[in-house]
Protein backbone atom coordinates (compact mmCIF):
# COMPACT_ATOMS: atom_id res chain seq x y z
CA UNK A 1 0.00 0.00 0.00
CA UNK A 2 1.02 3.55 -0.10
CA UNK A 3 1.57 4.36 3.94
CA UNK A 4 0.10 6.45 6.20
CA UNK A 5 -2.18 8.17 4.73
CA UNK A 6 -4.34 9.63 7.52
CA UNK A 7 -1.07 11.73 9.61
CA UNK A 8 -1.41 15.14 10.97
CA UNK A 9 0.82 16.20 8.01
CA UNK A 10 -1.33 14.51 5.89
CA UNK A 11 -5.05 15.62 7.37
CA UNK A 12 -3.61 19.36 7.02
CA UNK A 13 -2.74 18.88 3.35
CA UNK A 14 -5.92 17.25 2.27
CA UNK A 15 -7.69 20.50 4.33
CA UNK A 16 -5.41 22.80 2.42
CA UNK A 17 -5.90 20.97 -1.27
CA UNK A 18 -10.36 21.77 -0.87
CA UNK A 19 -9.17 26.22 -1.05
CA UNK A 20 -6.01 25.86 -3.09
CA UNK A 21 -4.99 22.48 -4.15
CA UNK A 22 -1.78 23.57 -5.74
CA UNK A 23 -0.05 23.97 -2.82
CA UNK A 24 0.01 20.78 -1.15
CA UNK A 25 1.00 19.57 -4.31
CA UNK A 26 3.94 21.61 -4.21
CA UNK A 27 4.87 20.44 -0.33
CA UNK A 28 4.44 17.25 -1.17
CA UNK A 29 6.43 16.83 -5.09
CA UNK A 30 8.17 20.76 -4.82
CA UNK A 31 8.28 22.81 -8.35
CA UNK A 32 7.56 19.55 -11.26
CA UNK A 33 4.85 18.82 -13.56
CA UNK A 34 2.56 17.83 -11.01
CA UNK A 35 2.08 21.41 -9.80
CA UNK A 36 1.57 22.49 -13.38
CA UNK A 37 -1.06 20.16 -13.89
CA UNK A 38 -3.04 20.62 -10.68
CA UNK A 39 -3.00 24.04 -11.96
CA UNK A 40 -4.38 23.76 -14.89
CA UNK A 41 -6.73 20.60 -13.57
CA UNK A 42 -7.64 23.79 -11.05
CA UNK A 43 -8.56 26.22 -13.22
CA UNK A 44 -10.45 23.54 -15.50
CA UNK A 45 -13.09 22.81 -12.39
CA UNK A 46 -12.91 23.13 -8.64
CA UNK A 47 -12.95 19.18 -8.27
CA UNK A 48 -10.30 17.82 -10.61
CA UNK A 49 -8.12 20.24 -8.90
CA UNK A 50 -8.57 18.93 -5.31
CA UNK A 51 -8.74 15.47 -6.84
CA UNK A 52 -5.38 15.42 -8.24
CA UNK A 53 -4.08 16.88 -5.29
CA UNK A 54 -5.70 14.68 -2.52
CA UNK A 55 -4.10 11.59 -5.05
CA UNK A 56 -0.74 13.61 -4.77
CA UNK A 57 -1.13 13.66 -0.99
CA UNK A 58 -1.87 9.62 -0.66
CA UNK A 59 0.53 8.55 -3.12
CA UNK A 60 3.41 10.39 -2.14
CA UNK A 61 4.15 8.69 1.45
Amino acid sequence: MYGPAFTTQAIFLYVLALFIPPVPVYIKKGLSWDVGLNVVLWFCGWIPGVAHAWYTIARNY
